[in-house]
């Protein structure tokens, strides 16, 4: 779709249509996985990134509610501290993005992401220097 400029004409101030040569999909079910990225440096970005989409997922402000719909019943949840920020920021990390703490365990790693990738298939040229180049 990025080669294509009439799908989001408001992008067009941004950035112009253009080819891609790799492509990382995802899928909520399952999936043919070919890459796995380590995503440990980042995961707060990501959850920042979660904190902004207020209508969409379970991101947002999902923590706050939580802790305020476990006060009225007389709870709490430690992890979700004292404060809306330390709700939602916690929830999503704990809760939201577990999937890829899972990931990440599975591959002996912290965090991680997992994609069916496709990028530019290697031309002849390419496999016959993989086969036949020596070092000098």
């Amino acid at each position: 779709m990025a080669g294509m400029g009439s799908d989001y004409p408001e992008q067009l101030e941004v950035v112009q249509p253009h080819s891609v040569k790799e492509m990382y999909y995802v899928a909520r079910g399952r999936q043919l996985v070919n890459r796995v990225v380590d995503i440990s440096r980042f995961v707060d970005k990501k959850v920042e990134s979660n904190l902004v989409c207020k209508t969409q997922g379970p991101g947002g402000e999902t923590g706050s509610r939580l802790r305020k719909k476990l006060a009225a019943e007389g709870k709490k949840l430690p992890i979700l501290g004292d404060d809306d920020a330390t709700a939602n920021f916690n929830y999503i990390k704990e809760f939201v993005l577990e999937p890829d703490r899972v990931n990440g365990k599975k591959y002996g790693l912290e965090w991680a992401e997992c994609f069916h990738y496709i990028g530019p298939s290697p031309t002849s040229l390419d496999n016959y220097i993989q086969k036949n180049a020596v070092p000098l």
